[in-house]
């Protein structure tokens, strides 16, 4: 079957964690907000988003971002910052592959949000759902609306953490099925994509 031909089995025994971050700045430390969906069996069976308090240094909220995702300074005064909300990120993720549009962003942003606080990274395998797209979808644009509308997944508030996470699902679920990927390797593998992982620092001896 050539990339990109409709698969027969409407559903694949997919697992992944979906993530999409928003930052307050150009800083990659500066995450505002985080939306996980977790995906069993080709199925979403999980959402869940909050707003991250930006640790000091990475705090300031610049027009250009607010604009993007309207989230301001105001917004996360009461939030928890990174290091108390990373348990959390790690419990919803689990061991799971994650995925995000444009993922080397997003996985940017966990390396540095852990540079900040001192945290120690987790060393998360990911795919990008922009490379997949591109490889499964013959479209003028690989902008996450767009390719989403691609895999039949309906408008959302665009730049929302959570619904991004959520058409991010959406475009590897249907991505999978058209190539017939099982799991996650399998599709990298069959589109021709590489997992990659987090590189995070030996500890010291």
């Amino acid at each position: 079957r050539p990339v990109g031909a409709p698969c027969e089995s409407r559903n694949v025994p997919l697992d992944f964690t979906a993530i999409d971050f928003e930052t307050a700045n150009g800083s990659s430390a500066s995450a505002c907000s985080v939306g996980l969906v977790k995906v069993r069996d080709g199925q979403i069976v999980d959402r869940i988003g909050w707003l991250i308090q930006p640790p000091a240094g990475h705090d300031h909220f610049v027009e250009w971002n607010t604009r993007i995702h309207g989230i301001r300074q105001s917004d996360v005064a009461e939030a928890k910052g990174w290091a108390d909300q990373l348990d959390d990120l790690a419990a919803f993720a689990g061991a799971d592959v994650l995925v995000a549009h444009n993922a080397g962003f997003d996985m940017n942003v966990i390396k540095r949000e852990c540079d900040a606080t001192g945290d120690a990274c987790p060393p998360y395998r990911y795919v990008c759902s922009l490379q997949v797209s591109r490889r499964v979808y013959a479209l003028e644009s690989y902008r996450l609306p767009l390719v989403a509308a691609a895999a039949g997944f309906g408008e959302f508030p665009h730049h929302d953490a959570s619904a991004d996470a959520h058409a991010c699902a959406q475009i590897i679920i249907d991505a999978a099925r058209r190539v017939g990927a099982h799991d996650m390797q399998a599709l990298a593998e069959t589109v021709g994509v590489k997992m990659s992982q987090i590189r995070v620092p030996e500890p010291a001896a």
